[in-house]
Order: structure tokens, then sequence, then C-alpha cells
């Protein structure tokens, strides 16, 4: 990096802009459309499906089409904030969003919604990790950084939840096209704000070729992994179609692990990969997502295939969790300023397990405010505090011309995390279901039980690495003490006696003195 890019951040620290929290609240707008985008499709699937045709399998890939776009392209947008500025990429994806969430809404067939799903999720991969570039632009590292990580977390929880409020209503009220004509707005006031508002990022000063065979190969990988992972728990684990999909993926990182250490300005450095931090946080990250999103997905299936909750009564009843979300990422900001983000993630870890536990133990008779409310605010609040956490850990350590690599493999992992949490519960649910009792519910819920439970150990995963990194820190710290505690001390100056006149042993202190 060049000394002109280290003077102009040292300024910027030193001087934040006023216009930061603004700047905030845009790229809070822009995550929120990403996110709610990934979730309000759910509810209107029955109607798009019926309107266009599409059968199960068919309506289903309105939604996989944005998940697989949005994931497998996560890093390659990441890197093109670092080759070609921040600012100027975010507001491409913005511009390319809002073009196919457009697209979407005035699709007339379903081939033509799904393509267009695919262009939105593409764009998706351009925004979020430019956005959290900026993001790190913006706010000098320390508490103000820790705070706006915090605010930019619990905007996906309020996204996530606003999608199951509003989706089913905009749904019956003016249609499905409208869960994608509301985007339009959103994205409008970005591009027309976010030059003036919006910083540009650190842009690297070696060479700033794409690395194209690095971007096929790990874009080919990312993609096929998810897939495996989505199609998995119908198509079997064991199966020649899963198994040939990860194998493929598997061949394609082999490929891409050699294309980057061929090239002379890899997509992703290898030397990325030995930051002991960023590994630590990213591992955080996919163990709290798949108990995020494995847990989540059973809340659902427990409070409106078990409960008989309607899915709007539904999008009401996780408003609690969403509130507690949104609480803990606030509280974790300010806490790892003075805490650290390691015990942070421990104190989240612990009731992201509890309240995962306290769900796994849910009646087939249950209530809303005995057996299904308390564990889900705690789930919600230890989500909220460990997803901060492990995104301060995977991105703080970053370079400022590294910031967007780092930010796309976080949200790589991320998405990895979701479609694995999703599969892994799925799986143990369908194990755990007894398909032969005489109340379908009771069959069913030992079943959600199971998922539950196996949130639950994966919500432990994310404590114990946690755990690790706590305990790393500290061996660190006494490393450091000890170092300096076994350094020369400083010697003041001694006269040395010299010959009997002063003259000698003046000169002989000069010389011990030099």
């Amino acid at each position: 990096m060049s000394h002109t890019t280290n003077h102009s951040e040292a300024a910027d620290a030193a001087t934040p802009s006023p216009r930061r929290w603004r700047a905030l609240a845009l790229l809070c707008i822009a995550y929120f459309m990403i996110i709610i985008d990934s979730q309000i499709v759910v509810l209107a699937l029955p109607t798009i499906g019926a309107e266009f045709h599409l059968g199960s399998g068919g309506s289903s890939w309105v939604m996989s089409a944005y998940l697989l776009a949005f994931g497998g392209l996560l890093l390659l947008g990441g890197r093109t904030a670092d080759l070609l500025g921040g600012r100027r990429m975010f507001l491409v994806g913005t511009g390319l969003f809002l073009l196919a969430s457009i697209a979407c809404g005035i699709a007339w067939t379903g081939p033509i919604l799904i393509a267009a799903r695919v262009i939105q999720g593409a764009a998706a991969a351009i925004m979020a990790p430019t956005a959290m570039a900026v993001l790190m632009a913006t706010f000098a590292e320390g508490p103000e950084r820790n705070r706006a990580i915090g605010i930019w977390t619990g905007m996906g929880a309020f996204g996530a939840t606003a999608a199951l409020l509003v989706g089913g209503t905009i749904t019956e009220g003016l249609g499905w096209e409208w869960i994608f004509f509301i985007n339009a707005p959103l994205a409008g006031l970005v591009l027309v704000a976010g030059p003036r508002l919006l910083p540009e990022t650190a842009v690297g000063a070696g060479p700033r070729s794409l690395d194209l065979p690095g971007a096929i190969t790990v874009t080919g990988f990312l993609v096929l992994l998810v897939l495996a992972v989505v199609s998995a728990p119908s198509a079997g684990w064991g199966s020649a179609r899963t198994l040939g999909l990860l194998a493929a993926a598997i061949v394609l990182l082999a490929l891409f692990v050699v294309a980057e250490r061929r090239a002379k300005a890899p997509l992703v450095p290898l030397s990325t990969l030995r930051n002991g931090q960023l590994i630590g946080g990213n591992l955080m990250t996919l163990f709290v997502c798949m108990s995020l999103y494995g847990g989540a997905y059973f809340m659902s299936v427990y409070a409106q295939e078990v409960l008989g909750f309607s899915p709007t009564l539904f999008g009401l009843s996780t408003a609690v969790y969403a509130v507690m979300s949104i609480a803990g990422s606030n509280l974790a900001g300010a806490l790892t300023t003075r805490f650290g983000y390691q015990k942070v993630a421990v104190g989240g870890a612990v009731p992201l397990t509890v309240g995962l536990f306290l769900l796994s133990r849910v009646p087939v008779g249950g209530d809303y405010w005995t057996d299904l409310l308390p564990g889900m605010i705690v789930f919600g609040f230890g989500i909220g505090t460990t997803v901060v956490a492990s995104a301060i850990a995977a991105l703080s350590n970053a370079k400022p011309d590294e910031s967007g690599l780092a930010s796309g493999i976080n949200n790589s992992v991320f998405q990895i995390g979701a479609a694995l949490g999703i599969a892994l519960c799925t799986t143990v649910s369908i194990a755990a279901t007894d398909t032969g009792a005489p109340d379908r519910r009771a069959g069913l819920n030992e079943g959600v039980q199971a998922a539950f439970g196996a949130a639950a150990v994966l919500a432990a995963g994310c404590l114990v690495v946690a755990i690790a990194l706590t305990v790393r820190q500290a061996r660190v710290r006494a490393g450091t003490k000890a170092s300096d505690a076994g350094a020369l001390p400083a010697v003041d100056p001694v006269d040395l006696p010299g010959p009997a006149s002063g003259r000698g042993e003046n000169q002989g202190a000069q010389r011990f003195r030099a």
C-alpha cells in the first residue's frame, strides 16, 4: 500500500467526517434491501408458482436463484472493491439491483423471473461486501467502528423480520410484484445520495488484473457447494447427485488454489488465509450462521405447522426475536471496545446455545408465551451479540486495500453457513420425525425438537471457537509481558575510575557514556 494512502487514512481518522452517520444510514438501507429480498419471496412463492404454473420445484428456484448467485459471487464482488474502489462498485451494484428488481416485478413468465433473480443476486453480491468496505473506510478502528458494525448487523435482523411481517400483506393486498417494486425508491435514494455521502475506499497499489482463472474457479466452487448442500436433504447426502456436486466443488477448489499460487495479482492472496484472527472470526461466523438459520427455519416450522400459526401471526410473533437481536448487536459493539471481541463472542455464544436448548424442549401442545417465547428471547440476544463479535474479528485486522476481500470472505462464509445450517438441521429433522405417529403434529414435533438440538450443538461449536480465541489472546498477552519483563533495564551513565587527574576521570566517563 502506498504512503499516500497511509497519510490519507491517518488524516481521515484524525478528522472523522461529520456525514459518517448519514453515510451509515445509507449503507444500512442497502443492506436492508439485500436481506429482505432474500427472505420476503418465501411468503409469495405459492402465489408466484400458481400464476406461472411452476410447481413446487420450479417455485423454489425463484428463491434459490437469488441465493446461489449471491453466495457464489460474493468473493468476486468483494475483490472488485479493492481493485476499482468500494464506493464506485457499491453504486454500480445498487444500480444493477434496481434494474433487476424492476425486471422481477414486470416478469411475464417464470423463466424470466428466475433469470432476473439471478441478476438481482449477482448485484447483491457486489453491494454487500463493497458496502462493508465503505463502512470500514468511513469509521476509524475503535469504538465508533464497532458501534457502526453493531448497527449494520442489527439492520440485517430487522430486514429478515420485516420480510416476514410485510411479505404476506404486500402479496395479498398489492400483488407479488410489489415485493420487488418496493426496492425502487430505496435504491433510488442510495444512488442519489451515495456520491455525496460515501467516501471512496483505498485501492491497492499493485496490478489491477481481475484474475479470471481464480474468479471462475472460486465462483464455481461456491455455487456447486451451496447447490449440493441445499439439495442434499431431498436428494440424500449419499446420492449420486449430492456426491457428484461435492466432488466437482472440491476439484474446483483445488484448481482455485493452483490458480492463486500462479497469479501475479491473485483474487485471494493465500497469505490472507494465514491470518489467525480472520480465520477465527470466520469460523465463528460459520457456526453462528448454521445455528441461526437452522434454528430460525424450525421456529417457523414449529409455529406454523405444529402450533397452527398463520404466516402473518408468525411474523408478528417473531418481532421480539428481532428486537432482542438488535439489542444484542448494539450492545456487542460497545462491549467489544471495552473487553475485546473474544470475550463478547463467548458471552454471546452462551445464550445462543442455551436459547436453542430451550427450544429443543418445545411440546406438541405448546404455548407461545411459556414454550416458544423464552427460548426465542435468549436465542435472539445471543445471535445479535455473536454475529457482531465474529464480524469484528473477521474484518478489523484486514489491510485497508483488502477490506473488500475480507468482507467478501466473511459474507461467503455467512451464506455457506446459512445453507449448511438449514440442510443439516433438516436432515436431522427428517431422520427423527415419526411418520407413523397417529397424530401428525406429534410426529413432526419430534423432528422439530431434534433439529433445535442439532442447532444447539452448532451454537456450541461457536462457543468452542470463541473460548479458543480467548485462550490464544491470553497466551499472547502473557508472552508479551514475559518478553517485556526479560528485557535489559536501562543503565544510567556511571563515572568509571580513571587516572588520578580529573581530566582522565572525565575521559573515562565520557567513553562509557558513548
